[in-house]
């Protein structure tokens, strides 16, 4: 075990044998609700601060990115750079059994690629299936993994994420297959949990929101990591706070790449 996931409390019994193996084989894995209703709470008014505070400019981090072609979406609000945000966010990047299920995709060491807010407005949300990097990839040379904090309830009705097991082991896109990758897939499955659930997948999975037919959003925090020698999506050394560093530990600062 890499010595910064030891320590933060990650042991080789984090995930059970079960979990991992659902995990390999799946390339997701519902992690139960890791959050309580304070802390619930605590996240939903930072980020209903933020939303106000940065108003137009919300998400502008990501559009500094090279790496991402096009990160606005006319469906959704987004948050970039939680990371310097409040240490509420922390747990985001920190939490063991979400390090021990990202190190079961990507292998160590890994890092932080980027942490974002994202919201599917009523009536939108919809994204083509889609894996979270530019070409297929052979089983086991993973690049990326990402997890999906749900800050409410997901289901059919608002649009939950959807995605299709075991077509990280396929070695193709969606496009390779599909003549409308905006289609439903007849295997696909729909991340159904109440809110404070995380739920692990490995990013080169076939994925995307579907639409969201309620009133109201449907708000999701991604932590989206990296293998340590892929670049990251929001460049943390470049937009690291001393006041953040100050209140990390060396571990936590190790896992942003910093």
């Amino acid at each position: 075990m890499n010595p910064t996931l030891t320590n933060l409390g990650v042991t080789s019994a984090t995930l059970s044998e079960a979990e991992k193996n659902f995990l390999d084989k799946n390339g997701y894995l519902n992690l139960g609700q890791l959050l309580s209703n304070q802390q619930l709470t605590d996240i939903r008014n930072q980020i209903d601060f933020l939303l106000k505070k940065e108003e137009k400019q919300a998400g502008a981090e990501l559009m500094d990115s090279p790496y991402i072609k096009h990160p606005k979406e006319a469906g959704a609000d987004r948050l970039a750079d939680l990371v310097n945000k409040g240490a509420v966010f922390d747990i985001f990047y920190t939490h063991p059994k979400v390090l021990a299920a990202i190190a079961q995709v990507v292998g160590q060491p890994f890092k932080l690629s980027s942490l974002n807010y994202r919201a599917a407005k009523p009536g939108k949300g919809l994204q083509k299936l889609h894996v979270d990097w530019s070409t297929a990839v052979q089983p086991n040379d993973f690049k990326v993994a990402n997890s999906i904090w749900l800050l409410d309830d997901f289901s059919k009705a608002n649009g939950a994420t959807r995605l299709v097991p075991g077509t990280h082991l396929t070695g193709k896109l969606p496009q390779d297959e599909m003549d409308n990758p905006f289609d439903s897939h007849s295997k696909e499955i729909l991340i159904e949990a109440p809110a404070g659930s995380v739920f692990i997948f490995n990013s080169h999975v076939w994925h995307g929101g579907t639409t969201n037919h309620t009133k109201a959003y449907r708000r999701a925090i991604h932590s989206y990591f990296c293998r340590h020698d892929q670049p990251q999506q929001v460049d943390q050394q470049r937009y690291i706070l001393s006041e953040t560093k100050e209140r990390l530990s060396l571990a936590a600062q190790e896992i942003l790449g910093v």
